[in-house]
């Protein structure tokens, strides 16, 4: 299944966001999912998961095209969800030694969870942590469209993309196995995030990844283009 990562890691963290909108720095997470993944003698296990809704901050309102994409609430954040403190926390329990963290475009939740962190003091717990990107292993296997429900179609996945975030974290895991068992090579894009060269070094950067432009139509690998230091 996963037999390369797990050779190096001892748990894998999928993590996946809903947010009231795509800038790190203005707006909130208001849905995180974290599946902490093991490999036992039958295969990908699930060691922990963390799926909490998580409450606005106090004057702040869900915007109606986030309400439709997601079906989540107000009401549902109020009644169901938890401080972002607590949040934090839970989060920041998870992660360990040896741990992989990895999401699908991991750039938009890595910097959301950076901010999120940072607010109580918590960001160090990634300082120096293993990312990987399923976006951009996924860009190398497949054409365009990249969407993660365009890789659930394209590898048959039986998890669905339904944009929750533990739905998504589950269908990212699949995905990644998927990909190990077809090629592998998942460990070379460890730390390694492609960017469409039409919008620029996306903001802001991962002090610990190496961005790389990484068009639609490439005909090789993304960690072939990588410079002898970073080998």
């Amino acid at each position: 299944m996963l037999d390369h990562i797990f050779a190096r890691y001892d748990a894998v963290l999928v993590l996946d966001t809903e947010t009231t909108g795509i800038s790190c720095r203005k707006d909130e997470i208001i849905e995180l999912a974290v599946l902490k993944a093991g490999q036992d003698e039958a295969g990908l296990c699930e060691l922990e998961t963390m799926d909490e809704f998580v409450r606005l901050s106090e004057g702040r309102h869900l915007p109606d095209k986030i309400v439709e994409l997601t079906g989540i609430t107000e009401r549902m954040l109020l009644d169901d969800g938890i401080s972002k403190r607590q949040a934090a926390e839970m989060f920041s329990r998870m992660f360990g030694e040896r741990t992989l963290i990895v999401a699908y475009n991991a750039q938009f939740d890595l910097c959301f969870l950076y901010y999120f962190l940072a607010q109580f003091g918590m960001a160090d717990v990634l300082k120096g942590a293993k990312m990987l990107d399923a976006l951009t292993v996924y860009k190398d296997r497949r054409p365009f469209p990249h969407k993660l429900c365009n890789a659930v179609d394209a590898y048959q996945l039986k998890t669905q993309n339904t944009h929750r975030a533990i739905d998504d974290a589950r269908a990212t895991l699949e995905l990644l196995a998927a990909m190990e068992q077809e090629e592998q090579d998942l460990e070379r894009y460890v730390n390694l995030f492609g960017y469409n060269p039409r919008f620029g070094l996306p903001k802001p950067t991962i002090h610990s990844v190496q961005y790389l432009p990484q068009g639609y139509n490439r005909t090789g690998k993304l960690y072939e283009d990588l410079q002898p230091a970073f080998l």
